[in-house]
């Protein structure tokens, strides 16, 4: 899978991405500029800006997001296990993050885990059945027999 289809895949729909292009500004601006280096194909540089903004957001939106943020960051530089870790922690955090859940089940499609991956499909489409991230994530699961 080629790097920019998992920038796209992870990075596109970041809150923080979005918060930036607002009038006032985002509420963490290193969770903003990690999310700005993800969606620039910078994964160690995202990841470092991320940690950054976790140390002092505010709330659990931000902590989750970062959370979801560092998943996909440690997924572009193929570290799937560590990624695997930061997807579980944002879920626990909020099991309705349809972005962990979508993170998340394409890290078990590049550890073969592909049930596992089929059952945060399925949660992912149900929190946002209209994600087209979600979709894309389904598209490259195997048929399962």
């Amino acid at each position: 899978m080629k790097l920019s289809l998992l920038l796209i895949l992870f990075a596109c729909t970041s809150v923080f991405a979005q918060q930036a292009r607002t009038v006032v500004g985002p509420s963490n601006v290193w969770l903003a500029e990690g999310a700005s280096a993800l969606l620039a194909g910078d994964a160690e540089e995202g990841i470092r800006l991320t940690n950054i903004g976790l140390k002092s957001a505010m709330g659990k939106r931000d902590k989750v997001a970062g959370l979801s943020n560092l998943c996909a960051g440690y997924a572009m530089l193929q570290l799937w296990q560590t990624a695997l870790k930061y997807c579980d922690q944002a879920i626990e955090l909020n099991d309705r993050h349809w972005r962990a859940y979508s993170n998340r089940a394409l890290v078990y499609i590049k550890l073969n885990r592909y049930r596992d991956a089929e059952a945060d499909i399925v949660k992912g489409e149900q929190l946002a059945p209209n994600s087209e991230t979600v979709k894309t994530v389904r598209a490259l699961l195997p048929e399962l027999s």
